[in-house]
């Protein structure tokens, strides 16, 4: 999953130049990538596999479904849910062996569609699926035309989160303050306060808060939710910061907070996004080439071999995602679709969010990053 994160530079500061806010899920493309790899060949595998940072198939398919069971949660306080799925023309019969191991691993049904045919009805389909299993907040992911006749193979993920914090902000301490943007000006927008003790660390240049969602159970073996607010010191120091967290692995893990602390100004903007992007052109900067290619993409483990008159390659890959924090808890949805996440006294430390930083949902216990994403304007 590391390896998505570069996908924060890449795709995350040219949004930001742009005045976007940005979010995306890695949790959604690795699953995604994942289910193309059980069907992918020769180099178009050992491209999947290097990028999913697996020495095999084997290991891949026992990671993902070690990582599906330690993040899936749902009960009155937190919800997550993803789903895997694949939609193949009745033109190409689908390999048994690519079926079996869809479902068992990955818990995607491979459902026939007639994309030569029907190619607006089954995007519909598509579509309406996707936003059924995300509650409604990934609409229209596949934009009108993007299925054609000669599509043959979707492969898709859908992701869907919603948490209450540990320690809920009570609105009557929500205010409306300035928010300094990256140009140098400022908009107003409301910032959500607490008088608990946080979860703050300090580091040069930046500080990082978390904010712990309430836990799945009473036990210590539960699953564990958060979400990182990664804060530069600078008003305009997020693209730094950026290339700070996604250079090395371990970045974000040995910068999580370990205790809480006292307190002194404290303020966390609202914030609500949505974003959504072609991924091919990114994917293709950090190693996977030969998945997009029409000449070199095998992904010959899908169909049966005497039925490939033709030669399946992925010719796109569109990721939406969505988040919106407030008082109560986080509500956040992704969706990702192939076509072919105390012993000694310490003075009170301000955590002011009051300008653009990264933020992080994350299953504490694996470290698997949900979202990832930047907020440049909340009040947008």
């Amino acid at each position: 999953m590391n390896a998505c994160l570069q996908i924060a530079e890449l795709a995350g500061i040219p949004a930001v130049a742009g005045g976007s806010n940005f979010v995306f899920s890695p949790l959604s493309l690795v699953a995604a990538l994942s289910l193309t790899a059980s069907g992918a060949k020769g180099e178009t595998l050992r491209e999947l596999l290097s990028f999913l940072g697996s020495p095999s198939l084997d290991h891949l398919h026992s990671a993902s479904v070690h990582l599906a069971q330690a993040v899936r949660a749902s009960n009155r306080e937190l919800i997550l849910s993803f789903v895997n799925g694949a939609w193949v023309d009745r033109s190409m019969p689908v390999n048994p062996s690519f079926v079996a191991v869809a479902a068992s691993v990955y818990g995607a049904a491979i459902q026939p569609a007639d994309f030569i045919r029907q190619a607006l009805l089954e995007e519909n389909k598509i579509n309406n699926g996707i936003e059924e299993k995300t509650n409604g907040i990934i609409k229209n992911l596949i934009p009108v035309g993007t299925i054609k006749d000669s599509t043959r193979l979707i492969l898709a993920n859908a992701l869907y989160f919603k948490g209450k914090w540990q320690d809920k902000f009570h609105k009557f301490l929500t205010r409306i303050e300035k928010f300094y943007l990256l140009n140098g000006s400022a908009t107003q927008t409301p910032f959500m306060s607490s008088r608990e003790d946080q979860f703050i660390s300090s580091h040069d240049g930046f500080k990082v808060l978390k904010l712990p969602y309430k836990k799945e159970g009473g036990n210590h073996d539960s699953r564990s939710f958060s979400m990182l607010l990664f804060l530069p010191n600078e008003r305009n120091g997020l693209h730094d910061l950026t290339r700070k967290v996604v250079s090395a692995p371990n970045f974000i893990q040995e910068h999580v907070p370990r205790r809480r602390v006292d307190v002194g100004s404290f303020m966390v903007p609202k914030f609500k996004i949505s974003f959504s992007f072609e991924a091919s052109d990114v994917l293709k900067q950090v190693g996977l080439k030969s998945i997009f290619s029409t000449s070199s993409a095998d992904l010959g483990g899908i169909c049966l071999e005497s039925s490939r008159v033709e030669r399946l390659f992925v010719s796109s890959i569109l990721h939406k995602a969505a988040v919106e924090v407030d008082e109560e808890g986080t509500t956040a949805a992704a969706a990702t679709v192939l076509t072919a996440l105390p012993t000694s006294y310490t003075p009170p430390v301000d955590f002011v969010a009051d300008h653009p930083f990264i933020f992080v949902v994350r299953e504490d216990k694996t470290g698997a990053i949900l979202f990832f994403g930047h907020v440049v304007n909340p009040s947008i």
